[in-house]
């Protein structure tokens, strides 16, 4: 009687213990109320981040989000910058989506840009961008001619070129230009979450080359699949469902494992509703965002609990350091409290 008294303790314990843990979980808005939405967001390290937008906005904080300086980018009033990579609170790459597909680079804190690509093939739409080293990196694209277009600099987007070994895309696929987390470069391998009428992960080795993976999210209609994916230590999560209904909560999420590869299988409890983004933050635990508000799993994606109603678009950890900061339409920005 006593052990089962000691084991019932034991559990309730734990059970207060991980209830305070996602009470103390929250996202405390910085500031909002720019004419842009953001969708670009490179967090440095605790103290700088920068977020890039649509009507050509950019901005930068070196205090930890606290402070903005914002600007647009002058002649890029109309673009749409969908995803950022920054390096420094000097350097950083900007990409658009839309006609003329264009990448910019400033090395000088955003009083000027370069044009370091531009293509005004009409075929070519810009999805995501991301650097595993602060010389290279890849820019993702919807398909062309049955395979998705991928880009690649080795100088730190000075220039940029076709990738070697461009994937395959069945008809219908493409990726989505959310939050620049389709696509996670990360030492040596490249993962693309696509969606329309699959949701896929693909994934490279300079070993294997492409591997294709299906899985049970939300797909069939050009606004729904695999929306992003985030890589953790021990497994890895595909988020997403449809954002033309964005409060549905069936089959958004599922974990896996890469090493070897094995479907975890969906959620006991999903997100709720459509998100966009999907970001590791340590151990087991994720956080994600999308219009219905964020939600986060500290058991590797078994379960998901929301924490927040605010709509965002991206959400981003440091990439040295702690800081997780989240972005949205009307120039929203906010902070993420552990």
């Amino acid at each position: 009687m006593k052990k089962i008294r000691l084991l019932q303790f034991g559990f309730l314990s734990l059970f207060l213990l991980i209830t305070a843990c996602l009470k103390a979980q929250s996202i405390l808005k910085l500031q909002e109320g720019k004419p842009t939405s953001i969708r670009g967001l490179s967090v440095v390290d605790d103290s700088v981040a920068w977020i890039s937008g649509s009507h050509g906005y950019i901005a930068i904080t070196r205090d930890g989000g606290k402070n903005w300086t914002w600007q647009q980018v002058k002649g890029f009033e109309k673009t749409d910058f969908r995803d950022i990579e920054a390096f420094s609170d000097k350097s950083a790459v900007i990409m658009s989506s839309g006609t003329p597909a264009l990448v910019l680079k400033t090395n000088d804190g955003g009083a000027n840009w370069q044009v370091k690509y531009r293509n005004t093939d009409t075929t070519y739409f810009l999805d995501a961008m991301d650097f595993n080293k602060p010389k290279h990196g890849l820019i993702l694209g919807d398909p062309i001619n049955n395979k998705f277009l991928l880009l690649e600099t080795n100088n730190g987007g000075e220039t940029w070129s076709p990738f070697k070994d461009e994937p395959y895309a069945i008809p219908g696929e493409a990726a989505f230009a959310a939050s620049g987390t389709c696509l996670r470069v990360i030492d040596s391998k490249i993962f693309i979450a696509s969606g329309g009428k699959s949701s896929r992960l693909l994934s490279w080795s300079n070993k294997n080359g492409w591997d294709y993976a299906n899985f049970p999210i939300t797909h069939g209609k050009p606004s729904q699949g695999s929306f992003s994916v985030a890589i953790g230590k021990k497994n890895n999560v595909l988020i997403g469902g449809d954002y033309a209904n964005d409060k549905k909560t069936d089959s958004l999420a599922v974990s896996y494992t890469a090493h070897p590869f094995k479907f975890l299988g969906p959620p006991v409890k999903q997100p709720a509703g459509f998100q966009s983004c999907v970001e590791f933050i340590m151990g087991d635990t994720f956080l994600s965002t999308g219009t219905p508000g964020s939600n986060i799993t500290t058991d590797g994606g078994k379960t998901w609990t929301k924490i927040d109603d605010i709509s965002f678009n991206v959400c981003r950890k440091a990439k040295r350091g702690k800081l997780v900061l989240l972005a949205g339409n009307g120039g929203k920005i906010g902070i993420f409290k552990m």
